[in-house]
């Protein structure tokens, strides 16, 4: 129900966004950005599946629990292959014996484009994530509630297929780390979404 409601969000604002994309294409060059210096801008919104890697401090015990995630992005390329792309993240939340962990952040990554074939990409992902969590529970288990944020390594690898020339399926794995109350760890995507290029 809390994917629904947060995908519905996200799809709509999206749709807005698009719309006013759409509109400025109409009046701009072809492939143009609104990003001084960018060219092929684009933006997207993308669902699927979180996984928390998160240990407890107390016996060695291992809780990866997974969760849904959504991500709402846009980017723009400054090359033909190298471009920029900024994204908000709901890592959705991870139940922990002792404690339930959520997760969320804004994703600045550098982003590799290689052609496969017209329609075809490779795409390949080197960033940072600003993230905050927040852990609630009784503390058991080594399982420490809190919060936390700052900056974190961010990474990942995709397919993105073009089925017309401003609409694309995008399919990609991502790496977040991030800071937990108790210690840094890892969330890993699985996602799979709608790219518009303006």
């Amino acid at each position: 129900m809390q994917l629904t409601i947060r995908f519905v969000l996200y799809a709509a604002l999206l749709g807005c966004t698009a719309t006013s994309g759409l509109a400025q294409t109409r009046t701009a060059t072809s492939g143009s950005s609104p990003i001084p210096g960018m060219s092929r801008g684009y933006m997207g919104l993308s669902a699927g599946i979180s996984k928390y890697d998160l240990r407890s401090g107390t016996g060695g015990f291992t809780f990866d629990d997974s969760d849904t995630s959504v991500k709402l992005y846009t980017g723009a390329f400054f090359h033909p292959n190298l471009g920029l792309e900024l994204g908000y993240v709901d890592l959705g939340r991870a139940r922990r014996i002792g404690g339930n962990t959520s997760a969320r952040g804004l994703n600045l990554s550098l982003v590799g484009r290689l052609p496969v074939t017209t329609q075809l990409d490779l795409l390949g992902k080197l960033g940072t994530i600003y993230g905050r969590t927040h852990t609630e529970g009784f503390g058991g288990y080594g399982v420490q509630p809190g919060k936390g944020d700052g900056f974190g390594l961010s990474y990942g690898a995709g397919l993105r297929w073009a089925f017309t020339p401003q609409w694309s399926a995008v399919l990609e794995w991502e790496r977040y780390r991030l800071h937990f109350a108790d210690r840094n760890s890892d969330v890993d995507t699985t996602t799979l979404g709608l790219q518009y290029s303006y």
